[in-house]
């Protein structure tokens, strides 16, 4: 079992979020606030609030006592995909929010892409939708406590990410 505060982040404004240390586990949805978008017709985007963000994560740290060099941050890598750009680009800027917050928090972070940690936690042959229904189900079975949420978002993948973290580091 790792010793660091280990911070797993489903990347983008509908991901997870989790922070573990040891059998303590806070897990919450990425904080996001709406605005209009740069574009003069109306058009409402989802963006990071990174005041919200920062908030959490430091208190997480505060809770676990624990200084930066002590944490690791492990970022899920976005969604770049040309045929679908309003995702890429909303996934680009939630990357750069996040790692903007990380940054002011001096937490050291790292990318892993989501095959990697699902190899290991999720059952194989998985694929798709049903990824999401698999991380939901494996999440509520590990961490029963957060089960009302994984439920409502319908997935775990922040603590999930958290989770196969604790186990590497």
């Amino acid at each position: 079992m790792s010793d660091k505060l280990i911070i797993g982040i489903d990347n983008g404004v509908t991901g997870t979020i989790a922070c573990k240390d040891g059998n303590n586990v806070m897990f919450f949805l990425t904080p996001v606030k709406k605005e209009q978008n740069y574009v003069k017709k109306k058009d409402l985007i989802n963006r990071v609030d990174v005041n919200e963000l920062k908030l959490k994560l430091s208190s997480a740290m505060a809770t676990a006592g624990k200084q930066p060099q002590e944490c690791l941050a492990i970022l899920e890598r976005p969604l770049v995909n040309p045929t679908r750009f309003k995702a890429t680009l909303s996934a680009i800027r939630a990357l750069e929010a996040t790692i903007c917050v990380l940054e002011s928090l001096n937490l050291p972070y790292m990318y892993i892409d989501s095959r990697e940690w699902q190899r290991e936690i999720l059952p194989k042959g998985c694929e798709g939708e049903e990824l999401k229904k698999v991380s939901a189900d494996i999440g509520c079975r590990l961490y029963p406590q957060w089960a009302e949420l994984i439920r409502k978002h319908k997935d775990a993948d922040g603590l999930l990410i958290a989770h196969w973290g604790s186990l590497h580091f």
